[in-house]
């Protein structure tokens, strides 16, 4: 079944904070649940579909839905990492396309910043059942190490250079010195990210996403009750998801599941990248902008360096207007899941409530796109297209 035109996002939720050792991780989703239903004009009494990932205490949908005490009739659980909440878009404009719910709240919450928690840096266990585990774990993994191969494989095929993966760093400060919340509002040049220490070659600290406490919520309403609303009209016209395996070890090092599901979602929208007005691209890691734009079709294998390095991802300045927010790598990244915040941003775009100076003109097609889980380990990827009726 087709998502397109069937459900409208009516309520977006960024939560301010980006530490909060004094709050609870369910008192930070409740606090951003109640922020987007407010934001949308309704109430947790109109909820009846609920929709979160494994950041719910418990890992489990009953936790929120007990504390909310919401009356529901369809819940989703769905865990993939950091795309889970575009997956959760995805799956909720379904659910109401089918008729099993009218209104969906979907939530994130999390508190790495506040419990110290080292993204990226640290080994960390898959656990006993995942079955790469066990050729894995002698050698130690980190994220940043995963993701510093990729680059250093980029690198090696099309010659891309760290200063081109630093403009990505550099165009993203440049917007979140306007977003007074952004965790790093200072302005870098590309001299500044490359000589920032290397964390995991070629990657330096500034490719690296900011780590921060937080949350974010969305609501998602059918066509009927969007169109009662006070609320700017976001319609969800194309949608795409997929798992990417590692494929036994050989798998394409500069290629994501952007690649899938960048054509489902054109598809589906009956658009092509020409139209999109605006990009949510999840980052993560700097090379991870440059692998999406390349697989999603805004530039070709090889030569998204370049696209970067001419200031393309600036608003008022370049071809596709990027993370106006300051996205992960400088505004805010939940729980180490930026998902949601992709789409709060893009809506925001469509609506023309981004701050003045990163608002983009005339923008009526927005896209959020964005991985989960860990590329080369186990694979997940979204995509998402949106428009301003």
């Amino acid at each position: 079944m087709s998502t397109q035109g069937k459900a409208y996002i009516v309520g977006a939720y960024e939560h301010p904070t980006r530490y909060a050792p004094d709050k609870s991780v369910t008192q930070l989703h409740a606090e951003s649940a109640l922020g987007a239903l407010r934001d949308a004009g309704l109430t947790l009494a109109d909820v009846d579909g609920y929709f979160c990932a494994g950041d719910v205490p418990g890992a489990t949908p009953l936790s929120m839905a007990e504390y909310l005490n919401l009356n529901l009739k369809w819940m989703d659980g769905t865990e993939l990492g950091g795309c889970s909440y575009m997956v959760h878009v995805r799956h909720a404009a379904l659910a109401i396309a089918e008729g099993k719910c009218s209104v969906a709240l979907i939530t994130l919450a999390g508190k790495p910043k506040s419990t110290g928690m080292a993204t990226g840096t640290k080994p960390r266990s898959l656990g006993p059942e995942r079955p790469e585990t066990p050729f894995d774990l002698p050698y130690q993994t980190t994220i940043t190490s995963i993701y510093g191969m990729l680059a250093q494989r980029h690198m090696h095929e099309y010659g891309t250079t760290a200063e081109q993966m630093a403009a990505v760093k550099v165009a993203a400060s440049t917007h979140a010195q306007y977003n007074e919340l952004a965790l790093l509002k200072k302005v870098v040049s590309v001299e500044d990210v490359v000589n920032s220490p290397i964390i995991a070659s070629p990657l330096h600290r500034l490719d690296c996403c900011v780590i921060t406490d937080g949350g974010g919520a969305l609501v998602i309403t059918s066509a009927e009750i969007a169109k009662k609303l006070k609320r700017p009209l976001v319609k969800i016209i194309g949608t795409g998801e997929t798992i990417n395996t590692s494929n036994g070890g050989y798998l394409d090092a500069t290629s994501s599941g952007a690649a899938v599901t960048g054509q489902m979602a054109f598809k589906e929208a009956g658009l092509t990248v020409n139209d999109i007005k605006y990009a949510s691209i999840y980052d993560n890691f700097t090379i991870m902008v440059l692998i999406q734009l390349e697989d999603l079709g805004f530039c070709k294998k090889g030569q998204s360096g370049a696209f970067v390095a001419e200031g393309n991802l600036i608003s008022g300045k370049g071809k596709l207007p990027w993370n106006t927010d300051g996205g992960g790598l400088c505004n805010n990244h939940p729980n180490n899941r930026g998902g949601i915040t992709k789409v709060i941003e893009a809506v925001r775009q469509l609506r023309g409530e981004a701050h003045p100076a990163v608002q983009v003109k005339d923008c009526d097609i927005a896209l959020a796109s964005g991985p989960g889980l860990v590329l080369g380990v186990g694979h997940a990827h979204s995509t998402i297209i949106m428009e301003r009726e």
